[in-house]
């Protein structure tokens, strides 16, 4: 069953450049990923001036999911890159969760 992995992330708007780059970069890598179908990336600004960004990536099944996940973790290590401390660092709010389609055709 495919899997959908969402991020909302809240980003202040001094924060949006460097945010945008570090994430065209995990996109940019997910893509070449076993079992990675599709991704999507929506934004729009709130009330507070702040940059609202969401990502939505569709995998094959919940392995292609995990190890995609266990690559990623790799590429940071390899990279020197530290995810919670470039969202601590820049104020950056992050939702993420793990979905299945809804089947709404019953």
């Amino acid at each position: 069953m495919e899997q959908i992995f969402i991020d909302r992330f809240i980003v202040p708007q001094s924060a949006k450049a460097e945010f945008t780059e570090r994430m065209q970069i995990n996109r940019d890598f997910i893509k070449s990923q076993p079992g990675f179908i599709t991704d999507d990336a929506y934004e729009r600004t709130d009330a507070d001036g702040n940059f609202i960004c969401i990502t939505i990536a569709v995998w094959a099944s919940e392995n292609a999911l995990s190890n995609a996940k266990a690559l990623v973790q790799a590429e940071y290590q390899k990279q020197g890159f530290n995810l919670p401390a470039m969202l601590e660092r820049l104020n950056i709010k992050m939702d993420r969760g793990q979905y299945n389609r809804l089947d709404t055709n019953k």
